[in-house]
């Protein structure tokens, strides 16, 4: 039975919002809990989106969080289809698109972030795509069909995580494919040049066709349909379909009308929160992809440890119920490791930690590199700051481990298959 004496409010209907709700229900709160979400859907996860939904391997109702009779059986009142369009922070008012006034005591913003548009003539044409939600995977699932089917043609701008997951899912198809991207590897910001060939030289075995160092600065169409995509070296691609893969942005529209705390973009950008993912108001709390928490294994500024925002999976699974805890008073300190996986083709990995270019001097890789079997370990001083196995598993704890460790470790060791990673701790 739930009571009216505390009402508290989320505001996102992604994997965080879900699980915060989850947890605030799981922890004893009888108060009312409403959930707010810009979707007609209930909440689902993303992964699958660009994995094994766009792939046609899983139906429609394995991405979502929980059945749709959970939400009246746990007492959450949901508010699909309406997005919340303004917080009042000295009234604890937030105001729904329709004009409803919900009250709350206690808020989460779970507001998950949105593709990153690319700023060129052609972007209104039909055959151009974006990949977010759950609309989108289904309406890119069948252009992927009929471009396999027709021998079409798919360039995706962008060769990070979301456009070599598609990618692979449109080689699957049949599609042509073309990737354009301004780096000179795939991934270059995550993994760096040194194990961004791995990806290119995987991608190009399946027939996936790179244009790096360009940038798209047109799509060229006729009667609202695409015919060609062209770069700012003076190339062409002949293209059918364009997907837009260049990143995503903070949904932080919400907390900076409010006048809360918000990251310089420049890093990272997102809602600014503490480690129990309180915001500057301590009546609003932030989890998932639009909060920017201290992250104490990155090195500090000022003092003051670094902040990082991170778009993935785990930290929207993981960070949601950690910000119900601290909306019921609970002591929580927010320090996840970050952790992400991808499945491209017959290889599958798992990485965990934060490493981009320039923060570490050594790359050490154990296994077979050429088999695609093996575990890469990036350090700086010795000191691990991240490590991804490919197609070897059960090793994601003692990797987690060696990171929170900061220990010094022998290069040696790390290479050795015959060491095990728990005798280096």
């Amino acid at each position: 039975m739930v009571d009216a004496h505390q009402t508290f409010v989320i505001v996102g209907g992604g994997l965080a919002g879900a699980k915060a709700a989850e947890t605030l229900r799981a922890e004893g709160f009888t108060g009312r809990v409403i959930l707010i979400c810009d979707e007609r859907d209930h909440p689902y996860e993303r992964p699958p989106l660009s994995k094994g939904y766009l792939l046609g391997k899983e139906e429609r109702e394995s991405v979502f969080v929980h059945e749709p009779a959970w939400y009246a059986g746990a007492d959450i009142e949901l508010h699909l289809g309406q997005p919340a369009v303004h917080l009042d922070r000295a009234a604890r008012t937030v105001r729904l698109g329709d004009g409803t006034l919900i009250v709350y005591d206690k808020l989460l913003l779970a507001t998950g972030a949105e593709p990153r548009r690319l700023e060129i003539p052609g972007t209104g044409l039909a055959g151009v795509h974006h990949l977010r939600r759950i609309a989108h995977a289904e309406r890119l699932r069948g252009v992927l069909h009929s471009l396999g089917r027709d021998n079409g043609h798919l360039v995706i701008a962008g060769a990070g995580w979301i456009g070599l997951e598609v990618a692979a899912a449109a080689r699957s198809y049949g599609a042509e494919v073309t990737v354009v991207e301004p780096e000179p590897t795939p991934l270059h910001s995550v993994v760096g040049p040194e194990l961004g060939s791995l990806f290119t030289d995987l991608h190009s075995e399946h027939g996936v066709r790179f244009h790096f160092g360009a940038r798209l600065t047109e799509i060229a169409g006729q009667d609202g349909v695409v015919l060609a995509a062209r770069t700012d070296d003076g190339e062409e691609h002949p293209a059918h379909d364009v997907l837009a893969a260049i990143g995503a942005a903070p949904r932080t529209a919400l907390a900076e009308q409010a006048g809360l705390t918000l990251v310089d973009p420049a890093y990272g950008g997102g809602v600014a929160v503490d480690a129990a993912l309180r915001t500057s108001d301590p009546n609003i709390y932030a989890a998932g992809d639009v909060a920017a928490f201290p992250y104490s294994l990155l090195a500090p500024e000022n003092g003051e440890p670094a902040v990082l925002r991170v778009e993935h999976w785990a930290n929207a699974l993981n960070g949601g119920p950690a910000a119900a805890r601290a909306m019921l008073g609970q002591e929580v300190t927010y320090d996840r490791i970050p952790y992400f996986f991808s499945d491209q083709y017959d290889v599958g990995l798992e990485y965990s930690g934060y490493a981009p270019p320039g923060s570490y001097d050594q790359v050490v890789c154990r296994g077979d590199v050429g088999k695609r079997e093996f575990i890469a370990f990036w350090l700086s001083e010795g000191r691990l700051l991240a490590g991804m196995n490919v197609n070897v598993w059960d090793v994601t704890d003692p990797i987690q481990k060696l990171i929170r460790s900061g220990r010094v470790l022998d290069p040696n060791a790390l290479a050795d298959p015959e060491v095990a990673l728990d005798s280096l701790l």
